[in-house]
């Protein structure tokens, strides 16, 4: 993965070279070209026909159809009291602290561990002044559903097998701020991953790998089924 930044008069983007030249969006856009600032807006691909979905949940993410994959883009959003103030604009500190090159940075350092993270594309910022906007582009993953979708029908080897992949990248160090059993994947092979690293970070084993567990205990109870939890934590342990 070779992560390399360009500048616009309005914006600054961090993207994959190397994903951009196996995988470029289609003709219309051109092979291995760098990224533009409009790939990051709804309308540049609607007016390509090249939105095939959208995800639910705040911000609206979008699945485009980008050559021979699919991608999910995904601007940030706030949310809770502060998004009265701005939906969608942040405290400038600079561009490597922004939450899109965060993510994609932390994204790419899981994704070249092997761990099953979406392959990153591209971050872009957009500086007002004082403040930011940013959005992210990262890989579809095939077939792939939230957990939250198949926690009803799924059986003890399943949620054993999210346990492990959740000690998995708590063994790389991974603290995800909002474990939940929608940021949990499960693909047609009943792989699991891990998605939505916004705000997460590395950090030496301690406290943090409970508080994880805990918050995905009350997520599986907001979705009616907290007794999966005993065969996570099950699957965690071994």
């Amino acid at each position: 993965m070779r992560l390399v930044i360009s500048r616009t008069e309005k914006a600054i983007i961090l993207y994959d070279a190397d994903s951009l030249s196996d995988a470029a969006p289609g003709p219309q856009i051109g092979p291995g070209g760098a990224p533009t600032p409009a790939w990051f807006g709804g309308d540049f691909w609607e007016a390509r026909r090249a939105v095939v979905g959208q995800a639910p949940g705040r911000g609206a993410s979008l699945f485009l159809e980008a050559g021979p994959e699919e991608w999910v883009l995904r601007p940030y959003r706030r949310g809770g009291l502060i998004a009265r103030l701005s939906e969608a604009r942040y405290l400038w500190t600079g561009e490597e602290r922004s939450r899109a090159f965060r993510e994609l940075r932390l994204t790419a350092a899981l994704h070249e561990q092997g761990l099953p993270v979406p392959r990153p594309v591209a971050a872009c910022v957009w500086r007002h002044g004082a403040t930011y906007e940013a959005a992210l582009i990262t890989v579809r993953l095939p077939g792939a559903k939230a957990l939250a979708e198949r926690l009803t029908r799924a059986d003890a080897t399943l949620l054993a097998r999210v346990g492990h992949t959740i000690r998995q990248f708590h063994r790389a160090g991974l603290d995800h701020v909002d474990l939940n059993a929608r940021n949990l994947l499960v693909d047609e092979t009943d792989r699991v991953w891990l998605i939505d690293l916004d705000r997460c970070r590395l950090r030496s084993p301690g406290p943090w790998c409970e508080r994880n567990l805990q918050r995905l205990e009350r997520s599986l109870k907001k979705f009616g089924v907290p007794e999966a939890m005993a065969a996570i934590r099950r699957g965690y342990a071994g």
